[in-house]
């Protein structure tokens, strides 16, 4: 099949996008989506391309973490019986964007600006697991949250982990690879009809993340904690630009 080379463009920022988020465990749906929005792709195309390359990266991602040793169940299942039902219900409402991505960009933003701020966050030194009771309720939230954004919860699930220290940085990114994994796929279930509006591009595009995936679930593996840390303060500051409207 014949690209343009346009879409070889929109591929490489896509590849670049799914290293950057993929290094701390997200799949890269916000940034697959706005880049898609600079490029001029159908509105209707955007968000199933972009959770088919969210399985693709958080799948990989959730692989590499598990065989690492990084991902740990207990932190990760009670978000996931919380998330996955509301994430439904978050889908199917319509809220206008004015009034909750503001609110989002701003929490985001100020998640960004504390990992990367130099005093270190508890959970670099000791953490202890999350209260079952209370991770399911806040997998409800997170599941709520990412179903109205339509992303895979990822962005809200690692700062929290890490703020509250239930886990450990590395573990946050694996737990955070397969809780995306997870929604992803409810979201792509739950619209089955859009699958129909994927594009015909869709190879070029998934090939790219593969392979900013790989380059960057390596990365996240073999860094050090204070610099994961560091990436996902980053990863937050882009995720909270795009809800601001920057890009």
């Amino acid at each position: 099949m014949d690209y343009s080379q346009t879409h070889y463009l929109l591929a490489l920022a896509m590849m670049i996008g799914a290293a950057l988020y993929s290094s701390v465990g997200h799949g890269g749906a916000s940034a697959y989506i706005a880049l898609m929005a600079l490029f001029g792709v159908p509105a209707a195309t955007m968000r199933p391309t972009a959770l088919v390359l969210n399985l693709i990266v958080a799948g990989l991602g959730s692989v590499r973490f598990a065989r690492a040793g990084l991902l740990r169940w207990r932190t990760l299942w009670p978000f996931l019986l919380g998330s996955l039902p509301f994430a439904f219900i978050g889908g199917a409402l319509k809220i206008p964007g004015e009034y909750y991505r503001p609110l989002l960009g701003a929490v985001l933003l100020y998640s960004g600006l504390r990992l990367l701020w130099p005093k270190p966050i508890a959970a670099q030194a000791e953490w202890h697991d999350p209260p079952v009771w209370l991770a399911i309720l806040c997998g409800a939230g997170i599941g709520l949250l990412s179903g109205i954004t339509g992303t895979g919860g990822g962005i809200f699930l690692s700062p929290l982990l890490l703020f509250m220290a239930w886990s450990l940085p590395k573990p946050a990114s694996a737990a955070a690879a397969l809780f995306i994994l997870f929604n992803s796929a409810s979201g792509l279930l739950g619209n089955l009809s859009q699958v129909k509006a994927l594009p015909a591009e869709l190879p070029l595009y998934a090939g790219a993340v593969l392979l900013g995936a790989i380059a960057g679930t390596t990365l996240g593996i073999r860094l050090s904690i204070p610099w994961v840390v560091r990436a996902l303060g980053a990863v937050l500051l882009v995720a909270s630009a795009k809800l601001f409207g920057v890009y």
